[in-house]
């Protein structure tokens, strides 16, 4: 491998733990660029939203949670409920900023960052789910789009809870840093502005590693091992492990089982 990121200079980094994070808003007036949306007449929440439920075996309790802030796997989903109702009985557009969220209070509002490229949405929670394990949040086709996560369909995301959304709409773009389209990977010693990478995969040909660095979004990137002669695709860098870690779960769940988190140091 060329530069620092050499096979010798690579070591597993043994991580003790994931770290468990846990670091409003009708009338919604049109927000300056980066501000989060203001509501003054919020929409009442939906009579029989609150309640607990089960879906496959499994019991659910919606509940007020002011302090919600949490790290995860969201999901996208589209054409296939365009023009449903959804639980709050409004009709499911799957380009508006929308999402579904198994215990939030319905509708909400909740900030959404694609912890991937930084990019950062506003998008009204009018439904429940996704039922899936690990998976915190599904977003509207548009949300997906305006988070660059289209392609990748899963990516790691940041939800924090704003409050009772407003009697209509409340989506907003706050962010679109670093949301330009990505360039294709280049067979590039990465930088090393940062200690920890995850190393997705190491591969014979290039192309093959292509096709994962351009799967995997802007931070990966393709990086040529002079010793062995394979293709290292590495996405990063990170300063703080425990970032690199919860990434490094996200990579696993787009289906690269073998994931390692690497040092440069």
């Amino acid at each position: 491998m060329s530069g620092k990121l050499s096979t010798k200079a690579l070591r597993s980094v043994g991580v003790a733990a994931l770290l468990s994070l846990v670091a409003a808003c009708a009338g919604v007036a049109r927000p300056e660029a980066s501000r989060l949306p203001v509501v003054t007449d919020p929409a009442p929440i939906v009579p029989g939203t609150m309640r607990r439920y089960q879906v496959r075996g499994r019991w659910y309790q919606p509940a007020e949670q002011p302090g919600y802030d949490e790290t995860g796997l969201a999901s996208w989903y589209g054409d296939q409920f365009n023009g449903r109702p959804t639980s709050t009985g409004e009709r499911f557009d799957m380009h508006a900023l929308t999402a579904a969220h198994k215990t939030l209070p319905l509708p909400g509002l909740v900030e959404v960052t694609n912890l991937a490229n930084g990019r950062r949405i506003v998008v009204r929670v009018n439904d429940r789910g996704p039922f899936v394990d690990n998976r915190i949040i599904d977003l509207s086709r548009g949300s997906a789009e305006a988070l660059g996560m289209l392609q990748a369909g899963v990516g790691e995301v940041r939800v924090r809870y704003l409050g009772r959304a407003p009697r209509n709409g409340g989506g907003t773009t706050l962010q679109y840093a670093a949301a330009t389209d990505r360039a294709p990977a280049t067979d590039a010693a990465p930088s090393t502005r940062g200690d920890f990478w995850i190393q997705a995969g190491a591969f014979s040909d290039r192309r093959a590693a292509r096709r994962v660095a351009d799967q995997l979004g802007d931070r990966a990137t393709v990086d040529v091992d002079r010793n062995d002669g394979l293709f290292r695709v590495l996405v990063g860098p990170w300063a703080d492990p425990n970032a690199a870690e919860r990434s490094r779960q996200a990579v696993i769940a787009r289906g690269y089982a073998d994931a390692l988190l690497i040092s440069a140091r």
